[in-house]
């Protein structure tokens, strides 16, 4: 992939409003997230392109977008005032797991750590992991395996370690 090609994946993702972008051909990948609000003088964060078998190189610029943590729009329950609340980030469909049958990512009571995948959203074919922003214990979990999802609907609720 040129220079130019990716100049047109950036502005494809302008034009449709897409906050991440993910193409795999030939043994060449290349992800793409959206800048967050602490960088937003930068219009689109440094791709991670991984060639061959190397790993891929995560940027500071790269991190995705943080989670609230504060609740949503639905009226929350007293307990719920003390949770973490990630929100999906994208409109797309929930898995709970990586493929048909595995075993899910987390449940509830599951300890989870900074940077660990909760789920799966599918966007347009495209599989986004969607990493907790917080240490703690998974208290909720609001939507149910294939559902879709609309953007910033409740995804989980995390009691965060102290």
């Amino acid at each position: 992939m040129d220079f130019d090609e990716i100049n047109r994946v950036l502005e494809m993702m302008r034009d449709h409003e897409l906050s991440e972008f993910e193409l795999e051909r030939e043994g060449f990948k290349i992800r793409i997230k959206k800048a967050t609000a602490a960088n937003a003088s930068v219009p689109f964060a440094a791709p991670m392109v991984q060639q061959g078998g190397a790993a891929p190189q995560q940027t500071s610029a790269g991190n995705p977008a943080p989670l609230e943590a504060v609740p949503g729009p639905e009226s929350p329950t007293s307990d719920e005032v003390d949770f973490a609340i990630v929100k999906s980030p994208i409109v797309g469909t929930f898995f709970r797991a990586a493929e048909s049958g595995a075993a899910p990512f987390v449940d509830v009571g599951t300890t989870v750590k900074k940077g660990q995948v909760l789920c799966i959203i599918e966007a347009m074919k495209l599989m986004n992991e969607i990493d907790s922003e917080y240490d703690g214990e998974v208290v909720k979990i609001y939507i149910e395996n294939g559902q879709p999802v609309q953007y910033g609907e409740r995804l989980f609720a995390i009691k965060p370690n102290v």
